[in-house]
């Protein structure tokens, strides 16, 4: 079992290193020495260059999210279903053999795969670019803000920042996984869209242009806190890792681990409301209901349910813990943290990756430059000697 350092043995073993005092140990705080160089308690880092981690983050955001992206309509399945008994679907082994059994993986667990893809990447460039340059603009400041501050402050201005696009592709992610590769009669939710073109036209037209922010506030009151609580718990749990390692540079397992632990933590806190944001995103407006069944397949034996219209997100939160109690607020709890774990231990460990990769890349360009240019000195030298 790994022992986490407390902060006393922080403390003692940076006393050597320059500008770390003991008070820092007692009150952590991120300060600048340079706009390239930055004492993260004591523990010296460097800034990467913008453009570099916007690409790095871009990279490592939109690949996770593919690679994890089944584990994400388990998720969104378990919380979407009606109250039934029994429930459809009962856990996230047992979701993940039904979808795959009834739909397969094309049209089923990769549902809605399209117009995730297509706000993930913009999404993330955007995220990780907001939250490096406000870090360090809030490092610049030289005024020693305590360490989680900046992260949490970070992190929550990058999410809002990048939510006017991940939150449309949300929107028709949600709807396409819960549809599944049928007009799903479990959810009685009256989606028959032929694919992500053909869903964008009809919630146009159905429910107008506004539907593609339904549970705007609940997403930003999810994400907000996700994004801030991720980076937080990363930066910390990565400053620990650097402690345990004595270096300032991971391993890949170091890396995954953090990352997934910096996730999984932050999505199970954040699981109640990310239940809301999926139930406020996939209702439809009672004045819809009637043109919806129209352009459904419905089969005439689907079972009848009572539903719920949720008029907001206290609202909803409200009535389904006294329906269906805590366990309403936590449902997909266990694939939300399997999700939010591994999606962000791989993000990171590839984000880390991709930047040493760039810097390498970068390092050797300029070799390569500087030599040509030796060599030119020296060219033109020769030909004055001449």
């Amino acid at each position: 079992m790994i022992e986490l350092p407390n902060q006393n043995d922080i403390s003692t073993r940076l006393q050597s290193t320059k500008n770390f005092s003991a008070s820092d140990s007692k009150n952590p705080r991120v300060t600048s020495t340079s706009e390239s160089v930055v004492l993260l308690e004591g523990h010296t880092t460097e800034f990467k260059p913008l453009k570099y981690v916007m690409l790095a983050g871009g990279i490592g955001g939109s690949t996770a999210d593919f690679l994890m992206h089944s584990v994400d309509t388990v998720k969104t399945r378990l919380q979407g279903q009606k109250p039934a008994k029994p429930p459809k679907y009962q856990n996230m082994l047992h979701t993940y053999a039904t979808i795959f059994k009834q739909e397969g993986i094309a049209h089923g667990l990769y549902g809605g795969i399209a117009p995730a893809m297509l706000g993930s990447v913009p999404a993330t460039i955007i995220y990780f670019g907001t939250y490096e340059f406000v870090k360090r603009k809030m490092i610049g400041l030289r005024i020693g803000i305590p360490e989680p501050v900046v992260h949490l402050t970070a992190g929550s201005i990058g999410d809002i920042m990048a939510s006017a696009v991940y939150v449309p592709s949300e929107v028709l992610k949600t709807r396409l996984q819960l549809q599944g590769r049928y007009n799903n009669p479990h959810f009685v939710s009256g989606y028959n869209y032929k694919n992500t073109w053909h869903a964008a036209q009809m919630i146009r037209k159905l429910e107008g242009t506004g539907a593609f922010y339904h549970g705007y506030k609940a997403t930003l009151l999810r994400d907000v806190p996700f994004s801030a609580l991720q980076f937080a718990f990363y930066e910390r749990f990565k400053l620990w890792a650097m402690m345990l390692e004595n270096s300032n540079i991971l391993s890949l397992e170091w890396e995954i681990a953090t990352g997934a632990l910096a996730g999984g933590l932050a999505g199970a806190l954040t699981t109640p409301l990310d239940v809301m944001k999926t139930l406020l995103q996939t209702q439809k407006r009672p004045s819809t209901t009637k043109a919806a069944k129209q352009s459904s397949t419905v089969p005439s034996n689907t079972p009848k349910l009572t539903h719920h219209y949720y008029s907001g997100i206290w609202e909803g939160m409200l009535w389904n813990y006294k329906n269906q109690g805590i366990g309403g607020l936590f449902r997909g709890i266990g694939p939300r943290v399997a999700w939010t774990g591994m999606q962000s231990g791989i993000m990171f460990a590839i984000y880390e990756q991709v930047l040493e990769l760039l810097e390498k890349f970068e390092k050797k360009n300029n070799k390569i430059h500087q030599d040509n240019n030796n060599n030119n000195k020296n060219f033109e030298i020769i030909r004055g000697i001449k």
